[in-house]
């Protein structure tokens, strides 16, 4: 009798150092490792200049995170997917977006426009997801300037999903226009572990982790919280440091 996949608990949008985050490769799969996720997509910002990853960069790129997905599924059982951030910034936020693609294995450039770059991914086989979809309405108090989904209605073809949290925020305009949602981390430090992430129903593999993100079947939400410490937990550990 055929049975579902148990769902796998998913890490989907994660930086190391070879872009913006503060954790090493190796650093980044032993922490999502050790605290018992299933996927962890890494997925380092590619923009339009050389300050990150770049045409000329990703080919390391790629063999270091390969290197590592071999090393966490041995020690973790961790399935570790390459991908990129495609970083498309504009001095005007309605213009400017970022999209994670998961499963990409082909350096994608943004220097002919956002449009190119995301059927170029798309036709790569990367699983496309809008990050940080803020609308115009959420600029004033937002971290980053990315509202091009929300503000530009005729993008979302080119996308598979939308991050209806990344971290804590909610971008409610991605379920009011019924977008398929995922959530994310958004990881760069530590804290960011602790946060919403996406639950998939499928075989733990990247052709079948990818396969689902770029299908119309739903993913599950959850938050992520940090293990709650009981008095006496707190008692042991005073004994301890005594």
């Amino acid at each position: 009798m055929p049975t579902k996949s148990p769902p796998l608990l998913c890490e989907l949008h994660t930086h190391s150092r070879w872009s913006d985050g503060s954790l090493t490769l190796r650093e980044l799969c032993d922490l999502y490792g050790r605290r018992g996720f299933d996927v962890l997509a890494v997925t380092d910002h590619a923009p339009r200049d050389e300050r990150q990853i770049h045409a000329g960069s990703f080919p390391a790129y790629l063999a270091a995170v390969e290197a590592e997905a071999r090393r966490a599924r041995e020690l973790y059982d961790l399935l570790v997917i390459p991908g990129l951030e495609i970083t498309y910034d504009d001095p005007d936020p309605l213009q400017a977006a970022h999209v994670v693609a998961v499963g990409l294995r082909e350096y994608v450039a943004v220097d002919e426009g956002l449009e190119t770059a995301l059927a170029s991914a798309r036709a790569h086989g990367a699983a496309l997801v809008a990050a940080h979809p803020y609308s115009p309405e959420q600029l004033a108090g937002a971290t980053r300037g990315t509202a091009a989904f929300a503000a530009r209605p005729e993008l979302a073809p080119l996308v598979e999903r939308f991050e209806l949290f990344n971290r804590h925020t909610l971008f409610g305009w991605v379920a009011a226009a019924g977008h398929p949602a995922v959530a994310t981390g958004d990881f760069h430090r530590v804290d960011h572990l602790h946060t919403w992430k996406t639950l998939l129903p499928c075989a733990k593999d990247e052709e079948a982790v990818v396969g689902y993100l770029r299908s119309a079947r739903p993913a599950f939400l959850a938050r992520f919280d940090a293990p709650q410490v009981s008095a006496g937990d707190h008692d042991d550990q005073d004994r301890q440091a005594a």
